[in-house]
């Protein structure tokens, strides 16, 4: 399969033979889902956290008698029971939100939106985004030549990009990633994909084994 490769005035310089595993991949919204779920999951870090009968402070002494008080028995004001005690079920900060999925599951969803987005129109490929200097101006001029409408790209340049790697991440609603960092929460979070030429062969080096 064939693409266009755009310059920096949006006009189609020549085309690009793509890998149909990459880009030519059947639309698997179940896989996706399950894939982008896993992920939320492994970024989930709790942080709410009660203490435990154990961790509040004081009670150590018991209140008062065992018998002949004509109250009920207590060993703890530390206990659940008391106000200022413990808390029974609470949440707590050790739990491990984290989930594992097949690499080959992480690359086939990949795949799938990326190969979506080409058929959609919301994937492009540049000859070069090279910019003279890191400035944020420069790189919002290039995304608006490319993306008419209001732009939210995910921006994917060649390693050797430094200039727009920096100029590019302060824009809003655009972020700038690395081919081999691609994964599906990036991807379904931003509308368009834009892609340097390299970046591409990067991508596919990648995916190459």
């Amino acid at each position: 399969m064939k693409a266009e490769i755009l310059d920096k005035n949006n006009k189609v310089v020549e085309k690009l033979e793509l890998p149909e595993k990459i880009f030519g991949a059947k639309w698997n919204p179940e896989l996706v889902k399950q894939v982008l779920s896993v992920q939320l999951s492994n970024r989930h870090h709790p942080w709410a956290h009660t203490k435990d009968r154990s961790e509040v402070r004081g009670g150590g002494k018991k209140p008062w008698a065992q018998k002949h008080t004509g109250r009920s028995r207590h060993g703890s004001s530390r206990s659940p029971l008391w106000i200022g005690g413990g808390i029974t079920f609470g949440p707590r900060n050790e739990r491990d939100y984290s989930r594992k999925i097949n690499q080959k599951m992480k690359q086939a969803a990949v795949f799938s939106v990326l190969s979506k987005k080409l058929k959609e129109d919301n994937l492009k490929i540049m000859d070069t985004m090279a910019i003279n200097a890191p400035k944020t101006k420069e790189a919002s001029v290039i995304l608006k030549n490319i993306f008419a409408s209001k732009m939210s790209v995910l921006v994917v340049p060649a390693k050797t990009n430094k200039n727009m790697k920096l100029g590019a991440r302060n824009i809003p609603k655009v972020n700038v990633i690395a081919a081999n960092s691609l994964n599906v929460y990036d991807l379904l979070n931003l509308k368009n994909v834009l892609f340097e030429k390299e970046s591409v062969a990067e991508l596919i080096n990648q995916y190459k084994k």
